[in-house]
């Protein structure tokens, strides 16, 4: 639940995006994008500090110093008075949300390896995943009887309820004897040494890549259902239906991998997500970028499908090779993996020109990059 506290924090509020540009006076339609973006480079740029604490004051202090940043920021963006304060407090958002984000993986580390931590690894992302199953359907009921400023209200609580029950109900798992100093020498020494280990940034790259894909589709979804199919109030069932493919394979992966392996099932997985790519592409440039909404749905939930499956797996190889520095290795992989899928989803989804091409054409480069990039990765 504390993962998912990224996924609430962004899909509920794409159904108010509008209401919040024309609020706070945005001219560019596309520039209403950055509310998602920023909390994704916050979350970058946090998870190279909070990983690296956590290894020195335990995992538990740094997530509740992480709270309290989140916290901060959901105040700033309710009383936002225009979009610039409104994108520092998205700012401030990511970066407290950097800690949950980074904290869980080294927790799961810190008690689990190989084919049990990617099955744990599943587990946590379903929860992750099927968040944004219902998201948007509770952005848009707020929305309709008490405003956009109201959304922030719930990440509030959201906030407070997790950080209680993560205090009352999990163990602080890093020994005080395995603990490590917080020094910036420490951090650029670890980092020098995971960007030597081949598998662990190889298959980092490729989640970034990845989650590339999924980023571009956040920030052009509300204005590709909303605005080019105008489906309206419609638009949390259909975003839903998506989710529920990617929970659904995430799910099943923790099953398939205790059977297939991590490598296998990334690896059809990512030749599954550039195939489906290849091919819708060359349905949408006959049908000039609008192709029907019924194909679209086939497209995305079969396409998303093959993403729920790599979540886990990509994660879980990433940090297998990891376990004698699963604090800090979990904070410069994750800062890297969400710098790329930030990066390469804000282009992306700032390219979208009233049609699904840019993120069509985004996919099948992304997910063909990703399979020589994991390719290179199992070499090491």
């Amino acid at each position: 639940m504390m993962m998912s506290l990224t996924a609430l924090s962004i899909d509920a509020m794409l159904p108010a995006l509008s209401q919040i540009s024309s609020d706070l006076g945005v001219a560019n339609p596309n520039d209403r994008q950055l509310v998602v973006s920023l909390i994704f480079l916050g979350s970058a740029i946090g998870q190279l500090f909070f990983g690296p604490l956590s290894d020195r004051t335990g995992r538990k202090p740094a997530i509740y110093a992480g709270y309290a940043m989140y916290i901060t920021g959901s105040l700033v963006s309710v009383f936002s008075v225009d979009f610039r304060m409104m994108l520092f407090g998205r700012l401030l958002q990511g970066l407290g949300i950097s800690a949950p984000q980074a904290i869980t993986r080294a927790i799961i580390r810190d008690q689990f390896e190989g084919r049990r931590m990617a099955r744990v690894m599943s587990f946590t992302m379903t929860v992750f995943i099927l968040v944004p199953m219902v998201a948007p359907a509770i952005g848009q009921g707020i929305l309709s009887v008490a405003g956009w400023r109201s959304i922030f209200g719930s990440f509030l609580f959201f906030a407070l309820i997790t950080a209680v029950w993560f205090a009352l109900r999990v163990p602080e798992t890093l020994a005080p004897e395995d603990r490590a100093p917080f020094s910036v020498r420490r951090i650029l020494d670890a980092t020098r040494k995971i960007l030597r280990i081949r598998p662990a940034i190889g298959y980092a790259l490729t989640t970034g890549l990845v989650n590339g894909v999924f980023h571009s589709y956040l920030n052009s979804a509300q204005q590709i259902f909303q605005e080019q199919y105008a489906l309206g109030d419609l638009f949390p069932l259909f975003f839903a239906i998506n989710s529920l493919s990617l929970g659904l394979a995430s799910l099943l992966n923790a099953q398939l991998v205790m059977r297939f392996g991590m490598v296998k099932l990334a690896r059809w997985a990512l030749r599954g997500l550039f195939g489906l790519a290849v091919a819708f592409l060359g349905v949408s440039l006959a049908l000039g970028g609008h192709p029907p909404l019924a194909g679209l749905m086939a497209y995305l939930v079969a396409a998303f499908f093959c993403i729920g499956t790599l979540f886990g797996n990509l994660n879980a190889l990433a940090m297998q090779p990891l376990g004698h520095l699963a604090g800090i290795g979990a904070a410069v992989l994750g800062s890297l993996t969400t710098l790329v899928s930030m990066v390469l989803g804000t282009v992306i989804g700032r390219s979208y020109n009233g049609t699904i091409l840019p993120l069509v054409i985004g996919m099948v480069v992304l997910s063909g990059v990703s399979i020589f990039v994991a390719r290179w990765a199992e070499s090491g």
